[in-house]
């Protein structure tokens, strides 16, 4: 689904790649982790791979399309779950939701349609018509990731999907991410909850510097790493206990 060919990015005035030569396959229906300290090229790298900005040097393709030469119809092909809420407080949920559709050419009856229906599998149709800035921090949640998904893309970029919510939350948004996977849905996903990586994800790479260290099934990971008894004592193996702040 995801070809990744010796991508680089070096941004303008900087001394380093913040990417530097990353090959990478990811297949169709994969729930795929990108793991990583801060600073270490994860955002880029996906920024790159939602044509948000340009490679360096390198090239990538999603189900057969290019960035050169298919960016905006590639675009159609993704949807992406930022960390920051990308949210209208001052709208309500159903506005929302109605004005992304419409970004994807969704209208009518079939889109107010979807958004119901989708707002009542994660628990929110009864607050479709109340203002977003009213929402605790597991709805806003909820909103972003239906946001998403209305246009039904082939490959879902999720941002620290479960970031500040409730368990209930929680577990809500990683049923519903799994659900959409088995219809067919291939998610590419970031987090630093390597517990839940470790559970969610049916293959996740370890990138630090720039580049990919690791990659495979996190239970392939643990067995394979000395002293290792889950897929946050790889990360620490492999990245070190050194403190990561990073601006």
């Amino acid at each position: 689904m995801i070809k990744i060919e010796q991508v680089s990015k070096k941004y303008k005035g900087s001394e380093s790649y913040s990417v530097s030569n990353i090959g990478l396959l990811i297949h169709e229906k994969e729930i795929f982790g990108l793991l990583g300290p801060n600073g270490a090229g994860k955002t880029t790298l996906i920024s790159m791979l939602c044509a948000l900005i340009k490679p360096t040097s390198g090239t990538f393709s999603i189900d057969g399309l290019t960035y050169q030469k298919n960016k905006n119809q590639l675009k159609q092909h993704i949807g992406i779950v930022p960390q920051e809420y990308a949210l209208y407080p001052s709208l309500t949920a159903f506005e929302n939701l109605k004005y992304f559709g419409s970004m994807y050419g969704l209208k009518g009856k079939e889109l107010d349609t979807k958004i119901n229906q989708t707002l009542e599998h994660l628990g929110l149709l009864h607050f479709a018509h109340k203002k977003i800035d009213a929402f605790s921090g597991g709805m806003k949640r909820r909103v972003n990731l239906i946001a998403s998904i209305l246009h039904t893309p082939k490959v879902l970029f999720l941002d620290e999907p479960t970031v500040g919510v409730d368990v209930q939350s929680k577990n809500v948004i990683i049923e519903f991410l799994q659900e959409l996977n088995k219809n067919g849905t291939t998610i590419i996903y970031t987090s630093h909850h390597l517990n839940e990586a470790e559970k969610f994800c049916t293959r996740v790479a370890i990138i630090d510097h720039g580049k990919i260290i690791i990659k495979g099934h996190p239970k392939d990971l643990i067995k394979n790493n000395d002293g290792a008894h889950n897929l946050e004592d790889v990360f620490i193996n492999l990245t070190g206990k050194a403190l990561r702040d990073h601006a």
